[in-house]
């Protein structure tokens, strides 16, 4: 289904300069989680990103994707993932805002998405707290799956019995989206192969050291399916329920893992979980 292609890897060089990519990417989600307020439209912050990544010497690389003409994509509530900025959509205290971000950089890309609670966590009904803990948890459960010689697939295992845990703990519905994965990520944002963000029941390629891929699981409070919107882009709960979404790009080296668009490289949740922290010196 997916491919069984022999993965590449990158030098350390090139994992350097994609690090700055993902440097900025992450700077960009940090600024915007500090504007993120009720009556901010998601346009502002679309505009907000495009002047901080350009004025650092970036390229918004969503605006690089055929057909997209925007720096983010703003999904809120029951959008998915891919919602359009607009003017006219007005966030509003307790929305739950999921944000998506990429940048280029001499020629290196980054992409990385973050999920929020508009006016804060006190905005936020515990159900939607429980989905972003559970989805962040997730990510990076993935992430920690992720070793040279091991298999692509098992990052999907392992996002999937996180979910699983979560909502076993929680006393909720969880749905994993599997209509939209991961993907690797260098030169373009979007290189082969995909990489689902659930269980697919098979192994995939082996790892190998210097591979590179964004890992982007997406959960909603109920079920897995989805629609598109008229505008063509805007994924959508076919249930009307609420979906989380969020993704960083990381490295996987023979000394361990690098998450490249965390502003810490991913060190803390890395090592909470018992996987090695393994930045380039």
């Amino acid at each position: 289904m997916f491919g069984r292609r022999k993965l590449r890897g990158r030098t350390d060089e090139q994992v350097l300069l994609m690090r700055e990519a993902g440097l900025l990417t992450g700077r960009t989600l940090a600024l915007l989680r500090e504007h993120v307020r009720p009556g901010v439209t998601t346009l502002e912050l679309d505009r907000l990103a495009e002047d901080f990544i350009r004025s650092h010497g970036g390229i918004p690389n969503f605006q690089l994707v055929p057909g997209y003409s925007h720096t983010l994509c703003t999904s809120v509530n029951e959008q998915v993932v891919h919602g359009i900025p607009s003017s006219s959509c007005v966030l509003r205290e307790g929305d739950l805002l999921s944000i998506d971000c990429g940048a280029e950089v001499d020629g290196w890309n980054g992409d990385s998405a973050m999920s929020v609670v508009v006016g804060g966590l006190d905005a936020a009904r515990p159900a939607d707290l429980d989905l972003l803990a559970a989805t962040e948890a997730s990510l990076y459960d993935g992430i920690a799956a992720m070793r040279v010689g091991g298999r692509l697939y098992d990052i999907g295992d392992a996002i999937e019995a996180s979910i699983d845990t979560a909502a076993r703990r929680d006393a909720r519905t969880y749905g994993v989206i599997d209509e939209y994965v991961g993907h690797g990520i260098g030169e373009k944002m979007h290189l082969d192969p995909q990489i689902p963000n659930y269980a697919v029941g098979e192994t995939g390629p082996r790892l190998v050291a210097g591979f590179t891929g964004a890992i982007e699981p997406m959960v909603t409070l109920g079920g897995t399916g989805t629609a598109v919107l008229a505008d063509d882009w805007t994924v959508v709960t076919a249930d009307g329920s609420r979906a989380c979404h969020v993704e960083h790009t990381v490295v996987v080296r023979d000394e361990g893992l690098w998450v490249l668009t965390a502003l810490d490289g991913g060190q803390a949740a890395l090592q909470a979980r018992g996987a090695a922290y393994a930045p380039i010196r």
